[in-house]
Parts: structure tokens; C-alpha cells; sequence
């Protein structure tokens, strides 16, 4: 079995910095090296990691890689590419897709579409729609990484408005319910305002007025509410406002029933950008105040919010033209994610343990991910090797999701990923993908 040392690397990892290399033999990570200590046996291979970190691969619980049915603006090939590129190692699908994966056949199929496409390792979640609650007891809860329901606007049919389904949802499974909060209702009363005075075209600064900061409060809620009523597992998804907070928890993250997540765009954006880069960061919920996005990042480090991921949504640049209610919602992002929060521990923000914690470990805990998300003797071999005072600017080049844009395009990054390994493999080596690659399906401690 090959065994690649990577040595002279400072290792963050549980909270900790510390210089040292590691030995992968086969997919497993096999030795882990500190403080003078020398490698067991011979080597086949030997990295030199001298100035970089290595952390564990970023495991990324929400993304949309539009396959299948959507495959014009992305696909799992493209987009686990570039996952491979930022970092990330694993990721985790999003139902609305064409069909939904709102069916216990539709998941099997995207499974299998999972296994034969994507480059990084996989789950996806089952989607939850206002009549197929019954189906949930069926699901193999090991390979199934969560449901996810969608209360506010959705693809579809999966907006969940009737609170007789919410019940049953929340009521009907143990798995991890990762909610879209958004309340419809507020959205509509503002959306029917607007249109009144702007007609169809209702400008873009209007989108987080739209979806206001009491849509987002007032659904999140709700959620909250039921979980605790059902004792639910609940996991609220991209986080956006201030006010919403205040629904969460301090609580060691093993202690908690209900948790949440930030992402990406909302930690570097403000509703100031949108007069920069307009469309392209148009996402739901919207990026809101300047102020909403610090006390995203304070929460990130108090623990009220447990995860950072990135709702990686590509659309073509042509399906973003027009205001707050044409263009469509989402970014590409998980590219950048990874140098992205780097760039906020250079600005003081976080500190590296920490972007840690919340890109790999948490999501590994939260969704009892077997034997990945940290830097372990016996786990699988996940590992990104990020290089600091490195500066490279982002191009439409070196874009590797399909769409061939990024609201990042111009910006200039001090961190950059060198390698990313996958179960041991080493899948991006500076700019080179390798396009035969399979990861491994994800599978969880149930």
C-alpha cells in the first residue's frame, strides 16, 4: 500500500496549531508526526509542505450542483471540481433538482448519479414536500445525510406551507432537518408593495427589503418552535440576519438539538455591494446590512452559529439580468469559500482554528459523518494543504464551475489552496485536476 508523507507542515486541527507532517497509506491517515517524532516505516513519496498549512478537507452541507435536469448552468462534474480546487472534499446535494428528489426512486437515481460524476465524496438529502412525509421512515438513514424543507420559496412544489405538514415533518423523522426559513407570507405583502409602485422590474436594492429581516426572523421561529415542540433535530440553513440569533443556542455543539448555519456570501457581502456586483450576489435570503454580516461573524466565533457552507447555486450570467424579482437567486462559491474565510482570519475576523472547526469538524459531528472532518490515526485521508502570503487573483480562467463566473472575479486572495487529497488520493495538485477520479459516497453513524 503507498504511504506519502507530508512533512514540515504547521497541522490545525481540534483547535490547534502545531507544526508537524502526516503519513497517508492507502485512503487512511496513518501516523501523525509531532514533536520531533520520525515516521514508523519508509515512504513512497515525500511532499515537502514547508510555509503551508494542512487541514482537513472542508466538508460542504449545502450546495446545488443542478444535476440532474438543470445541467445547462452546472454539473457534478464541473462543480466537484471545483469543490476539489477550494478545498472542499465532501459535499452534500440539494433536492430541487429536475425531478426533485422528493421520491425514494429520485434518490437512488441521484445517488448513483452522484457516485458515477463527482470528483469529491458525496451524500445528497431527500426532500420534503407537504404530502410525502410518509416516506421518511423508509429512508437508509446511514446514507441519507439529512431532509431538507424548504418554508419559503422554492422550486416547484416544494415550498411546505401547510402547518398540518409541518407537524407531520417535524414529528416524522430523526434524521436532520436542514430548513430554508423564509416567511411567504411577508415575502408576498412586500413583493405586491413594490410592484405597485415599480411594476414587474422592482429594483435590485429592493431584494433584502423584500425579503426582510421579519420574513427570515418570523419563519426561523416557526422552525425553532416546532422542533422544540417534536424534539426535533433541526438545522436552520444560511443564517442572514441579526434578529435571528437570538433563536439559538451557546451550547457545546454535542449538547444541541438545534443548530445553524452561515454561509459564505453572507460572511464577506453587504447590501452595499449589490451597487458593485448587482446580480450576481442576488441570493435567498439576501445579503443584508453591514451590520447583520458582523454579527454573523461574532456568532461564528461565540458558537450560536455552528457551521460555515456556501449554498453553492450556479446560473448562467444570462438567467441574472434584471432586478429583485427577474433575476435569479444563488452563486457559484465553493471555489472560493475555503480562501475566502482564510482572508477573514488575515483580517481578523476568526482565527484559522476556527474556520476549521466550522468548515470541517462541525458538519462531520452534526451529520455523524463516518470517519472524516478531522485529522485522525484511522480516518480517511481528507486533507487541503493552504499556502499563506501566496497571491494570485481570481480570473474568469481559472473558473472551473460551469457558469464561468464568480462575483469573486477581480479579487486578489493571499491564501491559496496548493493541494487537496480525497481517501488519500492526491485530486488537485496547483491548477491540475484529475478528471478520473471518483470520490466515495458519505455515510453516517446511525
Amino acid at each position: 500500500m503507498k504511504r506519502i508523507l507530508i512533512e514540515n507542515a504547521v497541522i490545525v486541527n481540534e483547535g490547534r496549531k502545531v507544526p508537524g507532517s502526516v503519513v497517508i497509506e492507502g485512503e487512511k491517515i496513518a501516523e501523525i508526526l509531532v514533536n520531533g517524532q520520525t515516521v514508523a516505516m519508509p515512504c513512497d513519496e515525500t511532499i515537502d509542505a514547508s510555509g503551508c498549512y494542512l487541514l482537513p478537507g472542508a466538508i460542504d452541507e449545502h450546495v446545488h450542483f443542478r444535476d440532474p435536469g438543470l445541467s445547462h448552468k452546472a454539473d457534478i462534474t464541473t462543480e466537484s471540481h471545483a469543490a476539489a480546487a477550494g478545498g472542499v472534499t465532501s459535499i452534500m446535494d440539494m433536492p430541487n433538482t429536475n425531478p426533485q428528489t422528493t421520491t425514494l426512486e429520485a434518490l437512488d437515481e441521484k445517488l448513483a448519479f452522484l457516485a458515477e460524476k463527482s470528483s469529491v465524496n458525496f451524500s445528497c438529502y431527500f426532500g420534503a414536500t407537504n404530502n410525502n412525509y410518509p416516506l421518511f421512515s423508509q429512508l437508509n438513514k446511514s446514507r441519507v445525510c439529512g431532509v431538507k424543507l424548504f418554508m419559503g420559496s422554492s422550486t416547484g412544489n416544494m415550498l411546505v406551507d401547510r402547518m398540518a405538514s409541518l407537524r407531520n415533518i417535524f414529528g416524522g423523522t430523526d434524521l436532520l432537518i436542514a430548513a430554508h426559513c423564509e416567511d411567504q407570507g411577508i415575502i408576498k405583502e412586500n413583493t405586491d408593495k413594490y410592484k405597485k409602485e415599480y411594476g414587474d422590474d422592482v429594483p435590485l436594492a429592493l431584494h433584502p427589503i423584500i425579503r426582510s429581516e421579519e420574513a427570515c426572523y418570523r419563519s426561523s421561529a416557526l422552525a425553532v418552535q416546532l422542533a422544540r415542540e417534536t424534539n426535533a433535530r433541526l438545522h436552520i440553513m444560511h443564517i442572514s440576519t441579526a434578529k435571528e440569533l437570538s433563536l439559538f443556542s451557546k451550547a457545546p455543539l454535542a449538547e444541541k438539538r438545534i443548530t445553524a448555519e452561515a454561509c459564505v456570501s453572507h460572511l464577506i457581502f453587504t447590501e452595499e455591494d449589490y451597487q458593485t456586483l448587482g446580480a450576481r450576489i442576488k441570493c435567498n435570503p439576501a445579503i443584508k446590512t453591514a451590520e447583520d454580516r458582523k454579527a454573523l461573524q461574532e456568532a461564528v466565533n461565540s458558537g450560536l452559529i455552528d457551521a460555515i457552507a456556501t449554498d453553492h447555486a450556479p446560473h448562467l450570467l444570462s438567467e441574472k439580468e434584471g432586478g429583485a424579482l427577474k433575476a435569479m437567486s444563488g452563486m457559484p462559491t465553493i471555489q472560493f469559500s475555503l480562501v475566502s474565510m482564510l482572508e477573514l482570519v488575515d483580517k481578523g475576523a476568526f482565527s484559522i482554528e476556527k474556520v476549521v472547526e466550522k468548515m470541517s469538524h462541525a458538519p462531520a459531528q452534526m451529520y455523524e459523518i463516518q470517519n472524516r472532518g478531522f485529522i485522525r490515526k484511522g480516518y480517511q485521508a481528507d486533507l487541503v494543504l493552504v499556502r499563506p502570503d501566496s497571491e494570485w487573483t481570481v480570473t474568469t480562467d481559472c473558473i472551473l464551475s460551469k457558469c464561468k463566473w464568480s462575483p469573486l472575479e477581480g479579487h486578489t486572495f493571499n491564501w491559496k489552496v496548493e493541494k487537496t487529497f480525497a481517501n488519500g488520493h492526491l485530486l488537485y495538485d496547483n491548477g491540475t485536476i484529475d478528471e478520473n477520479y471518483r470520490g466515495q459516497e458519505l455515510f453516517f453513524k446511525r
